[in-house]
């Protein structure tokens, strides 16, 4: 009994010889394929939509300013005091806001972005539209001095796909990863056949022989 894990240690050696190399890169890939299709498949899906306002001088501003002030908003949307008032529109608390609302700006227009993602569709469109008000509100409270108004640009709409990636397309990237792995595999399992050969003994030379024999 106890030379059966050894047996089967040459079993699996001589078996893993007996295999041609590529079939490593087809079981890596095989099984990361595998793997991937079954995550994309259970993995709740994601739903992005986006909201825009833009900043708009008045009379008393100019261009410049405006942009100045939508890179300055674009700051201020994630804050407790624009989210305190979104979430009553968007019906999520301010945790949920804070977790899945982004902003962003450009630094050639002055616009303001609002993207929130949601594993429900309306939800997510919900979510950014009631930022994007709660920003413009804010906005407004401060037009007299800022001399700036924001304006709503584009409302988010309810997204009919998910923004995460598919199960053909995770399939693939684990395909890919498995055939990676299998190909490292690959280039390792010759090393390791060669240390268990072990280095062949040294012979002693003609030389060192006859000087043995003159000493004896």
């Amino acid at each position: 009994m106890t030379d059966t894990p050894a047996r089967q240690h040459r079993q699996v050696t001589a078996l893993s010889r007996a295999l041609p190399p590529w079939s490593l890169l087809a079981a890596g890939a095989v099984a990361g394929g595998l793997l991937g299709g079954t995550y994309g498949l259970v993995r709740t899906p994601a739903y992005t939509a986006t909201s825009y306002v833009v900043a708009v001088p008045t009379e008393k501003s100019d261009t410049a300013t405006a942009l100045g002030f939508a890179q300055a908003y674009g700051r201020v949307a994630p804050q407790l005091a624009v989210l305190g008032d979104a979430q009553v529109w968007a019906g999520v608390p301010v945790k949920t806001l804070q977790d899945n609302v982004r902003t962003a700006t450009s630094p050639d227009a002055p616009m303001v972005s609002v993207t929130a993602t949601s594993s429900r569709p309306d939800e997510a469109a919900d979510m950014a539209n009631a930022v994007a008000r709660a920003l413009t509100r804010h906005a407004g409270d401060a037009e007299q001095s800022t001399h700036v108004e924001l304006q709503q640009f584009a409302r988010a709409v309810r997204p009919t796909e998910p923004s995460s990636a598919s199960a053909t397309v995770t399939g693939l990237v684990g395909a890919s990863a498995g055939g990676l792995l299998g190909g490292l595999a690959l280039l390792v399992r010759p090393r390791r056949a060669a240390d268990r050969t072990g280095r062949p003994a040294a012979v002693p030379g003609p030389a060192v022989a006859a000087d043995t024999h003159g000493q004896l």
